[in-house]
């Protein structure tokens, strides 16, 4: 009698059974995740409307009081201020300003994107394109590690370590900043210039490596010219001259602080979605072009960067959603001083850090409490709209190129 069970209808019904399973997991998985987001935007929704109601427990809040300038201490002058427990201490009128909250959100944002994204996009380039395939296997992985470092980590770094060197150390700072993008540009150039023996021995895919000590003396360079910098250009101080001449407190834990440690963590995240990207370009493109008489770096301007855009450009957004939501870094490196100031050098504080910070001391249903619920939802609003965004401009970016060959 034959095995009904090792017959090929059995078989076969099995493994469509289990198919169906598969998606009937994956599919209850993905509405669960739509279900559980609508049902925290409908909490926090139902949590903050009874902020703009007035009561007898509690006053309404209205959107001058959120967002528009409010009378200081002395009622003569105006500015924005947040301080929602005065009023329980002092006879003091409760300040209310979201403004500042959501200022310290988009500059700790910027900051960050703006260190972390030509970085990011530059290794990824590299990476994909012109890097030793030796090199890049093992280069990659290590960089993609380094987004499991918690943030927790690197902002206690960041704060005990990395400021308060920072603010003893202005003048070097600055000097290994001006010498970075030259030294690079110089070696380059000297590259170039090298006989093909030693070109050969040198190899681009492979620089990586051999550029690290390079960057190690060009460091050390701008170390030594520091103090002739800060006496020919600062007047020997240049914190007392950016505070005289410019008018810029130094903050010991401030805003490029916050900029350098989140632009760390966001990083890893954007360069390998962006690699991933470029990767994905066919090489009959880039191959076709050449062919064509265009250069290495025409090839990869006008036809690679063009064809991988879409995944570019959501690697980005979700390096900006990363460094609007970012907690722990900002609570310990910016120094949570509610500002509105264009100093990158003051300190700031943003939505999220204030949720950590205050809502364990903010008494149920009052209005501490929901204005602290209202900020989470205006993280929660501005999240969803970044990522939809970069949905809408992903999918027009993959129809437009779809023609090249597939995008990434």
């Amino acid at each position: 009698m034959p095995n009904v069970r090792s017959s090929p209808s059995a078989r076969r019904r099995l493994r469509q059974g289990r198919d169906r399973l598969a998606t009937l997991l994956v599919t209850a998985g993905g509405l669960g995740v739509i279900a559980a987001l609508l049902a925290i935007g409908l909490f926090l929704a139902v949590e903050v409307v009874p902020l703009f109601w007035s009561s007898d427990a509690m006053p309404g809040v209205t959107a001058q009081a959120l967002w528009l300038p409010q009378p200081g201490v002395d009622e003569a002058t105006l500015g924005y201020r947040w301080d929602p427990t005065a009023s329980l201490a002092t006879d003091e009128v409760t300040r209310i300003s979201l403004l500042p909250l959501a200022w310290g959100t988009l500059e700790a944002a910027a900051w960050a994107l703006l260190i972390a994204v030509p970085l990011a996009l530059a290794a990824a380039a590299h990476s994909a394109l012109f890097m030793s395939p030796r090199l890049r296997s093992r280069l990659k992985p290590t960089l993609e590690l380094m987004e499991a470092l918690p943030g927790v980590v690197i902002g206690f770094v960041a704060g005990l370590v990395l400021a308060p060197w920072v603010e003893r150390h202005l003048a070097e700072v600055l000097a290994m900043v001006m010498l970075l993008v030259p030294g690079l540009l110089l070696a380059g150039g000297l590259w170039s210039y090298l006989p093909s023996r030693l070109q050969q021995r040198l190899p681009l895919g492979w620089a990586g490596l051999w550029l690290l000590p390079w960057l190690v003396g060009v460091l050390a360079v701008g170390v030594a010219l520091a103090p002739w910098l800060e006496a020919w250009m600062f007047d020997g101080n240049l914190r007392r001259w950016l505070e005289v001449r410019l008018g810029l407190d130094v903050a010991v834990r401030n805003a490029m602080i916050v900029g350098m440690a989140m632009g760390f963590a966001v990083m890893p995240s954007v360069y390998a979605l962006a690699e991933d990207a470029l990767a994905g370009v066919p090489r009959s493109l880039a191959e076709g072009a050449q062919a064509l008489g265009a250069t290495r770096w025409q090839t990869f301007v006008r036809v690679v960067l063009p064809a991988a855009s879409p995944g570019i450009f959501a690697a980005v957004m979700i390096g900006a959603g990363r460094a609007v939501g970012e907690t722990m870094i900002v609570l310990m490196a910016s120094g949570n001083a509610a500002l509105m100031s264009w100093n990158p050098l003051d300190g700031l504080r943003s939505l999220a850090a204030t949720i950590a910070i205050e809502l364990p001391e903010a008494g149920p249903d009052g209005l501490h409490y929901r204005l602290l619920l209202l900020a989470a939802l205006l993280l929660f609003v501005f999240t969803f709209l970044v990522n939809t965004l970069a949905e809408l401009v992903r999918t027009r970016l993959r129809r437009r190129y779809r023609r090249l060959g597939g995008g990434a």
